[in-house]
């Protein structure tokens, strides 16, 4: 990880094994990982494990813009830990504890393009995305 790595967490009332699911589900992944209201996600391909390949198509509503999110697994560990590295060359960490609540603490590698505390606060959106979808599902 590079020195302006930046980290985001969430704490989840649900059960590790739920929580793991919905994250690494295509279908579940398209309701929970947007940004806000005004985002989707219309498209994932999600090979998890070492190796595995993942590409979240994302955008605008509106269709003003769009991008994939895609890279490669470097490392899974079930209900633990997912590592990978995006097509840049960026790296991220996601560490899920096994308690009550479980709590995810993602931790990336920003983009030079925008400033790191904007992409931090994307991140957290995100996360908080997963967590409603998380606690009402």
């Amino acid at each position: 990880m590079n020195p302006n790595a930046q980290t985001a967490i969430i704490e989840i009332n649900a059960p590790i094994e739920k929580i793991w699911q919905l994250w690494t589900s295509p279908a579940d992944i398209m309701q929970w990982n947007n940004l806000s209201a005004d985002w989707h996600t219309t498209h994932v391909e999600n090979d998890l494990r070492a190796g595995g390949r993942f590409l979240f198509a994302m955008g605008l509503k509106d269709g003003s813009f769009s991008f994939n999110f895609e890279g490669t697994y470097t490392k899974v560990v079930l209900h633990e830990l997912i590592t990978y590295t995006l097509d840049d060359g960026r790296k991220s960490i996601n560490i899920f504890s096994n308690g009550a609540p479980v709590k995810i603490t993602e931790t990336f590698e920003p983009q030079n393009a925008e400033p790191p505390e904007v992409q931090l606060a994307y991140c957290q959106a995100v996360l908080t995305s997963f967590k409603n979808y998380a606690e009402r599902t």
